[in-house]
């Protein structure tokens, strides 16, 4: 896998995992429709575990100290670090799990899926124990159900992922293979978005009015099978174009806010071909496509003068045939 690394020595072991995007089907994916996700390896995660006697401990930027101390902001990786410990029969003893990681957190980024899948590679790794697929996804879900309550599960498939990915819920998953290069500026707003709260809004709204709300979910299913198309018939504009009605639907979803709306307004004004938020939305960050790479390399600079608080331009390339 592309993002995977393995080190060990008899004393140390590391985990790596790249990020993630949603490039259309946010919010609708949880209630059974299709979402494309694709890989964003300009941030990551590394965990490096070591032998150090006595209780287990975590060394992150949030917090230093024994894992039974940890804060609830990190139940979800402390239940994870747990689960895969057991499943490994190692004891929960003699360890100091350091986190480093470039992703911003509450950015839609999939901050807390990239850490657990790091956490649970660098874990195996410790303990010199081969892990499949299944597997590496199982436990880190353990963590994204402490994140999210309900995930869809799009985060850790994507972040073990080197391609596109098609996701939907209780069907087999794809992956999507690219007709063409497709340049991308994610923009990031600098408020951070609680994904779990905009995925129970929506559930809530679906509850209160749901025809209504089912047809808008509907629409974004169907957007997403034609960004699929684009994406496989190099239709760039075609994408964009649904980029546009993606966002649509999900402002009228309530999960777009005023500081989202100002950023993608501004890309599409600036030649963007297409802008949307990605991710859970009211905070986080949008994504834009862009005419080309030196128009990709202009939009991100644009957007850093404009305010926004990180800019990240990069490309989803075409594989050319056996890589993987």
């Amino acid at each position: 896998m592309s993002a995977e690394k393995v080190t060990t020595t008899e004393q140390t072991a590391i985990g790596i995992a790249h990020s993630k995007l949603i490039l259309i089907g946010e919010h609708a994916v949880v209630h059974g429709q299709p979402a494309i996700a694709i890989p964003f390896p300009l941030v990551g995660v590394e965990t490096v575990i070591e032998h150090v006697p006595g209780s287990v401990k975590i060394d992150s930027t949030f917090y230093h100290g024994p894992l039974e101390l940890a804060p609830i902001a990190l139940n979800g990786i402390v239940n994870c670090i747990k689960g895969t410990l057991d499943y490994l029969e190692l004891p929960c003893q003699d360890l100091m799990i350091r986190i480093k990681s470039s992703i911003p957190p509450g950015k839609g980024l999939g901050s807390s899926a990239s850490v657990a899948i790091s956490v649970v590679r660098s874990l195996f790794n410790y303990s010199e124990v081969n892990y499949s697929d299944e597997e590496l996804l199982r436990l880190a879900n353990i963590a994204e159900t402490f994140a999210h309550g309900s995930p869809s599960g799009i985060d850790t498939l994507t972040i073990t992922s080197g391609s596109p990915v098609w996701y939907e819920k209780e069907h087999p998953i794809d992956f999507i293979n690219l007709s063409d290069d497709f340049h991308f500026v994610v923009a990031d707003s600098g408020r951070i978005g609680d994904t779990r709260l905009a995925v129970e809004s929506v559930a809530g709204l679906l509850k209160s009015a749901p025809r209504r709300i089912q047809r808008k979910l509907d629409r974004i299913g169907e957007l997403t099978h034609h960004a699929k198309h684009a994406l496989e018939r190099r239709g760039k504009h075609i994408l964009g174009q649904m980029l546009n009605e993606a966002q649509k639907e999900l402002e009228s979803l309530g999960v777009s806010d005023a500081g989202l709306n100002k950023l993608i307004q501004f890309a599409r004004k600036e030649g963007a071909l297409g802008a949307k938020l990605t991710g859970g939305g009211n905070g986080g960050c949008i994504i834009a496509l862009a005419q080309n790479e030196v128009h990709s390399r202009q939009l991100a600079e644009k957007l850093r003068n404009f305010g926004a608080n990180a800019v990240w331009p990069f490309v989803l390339k075409k594989m050319n045939k056996g890589e993987e």
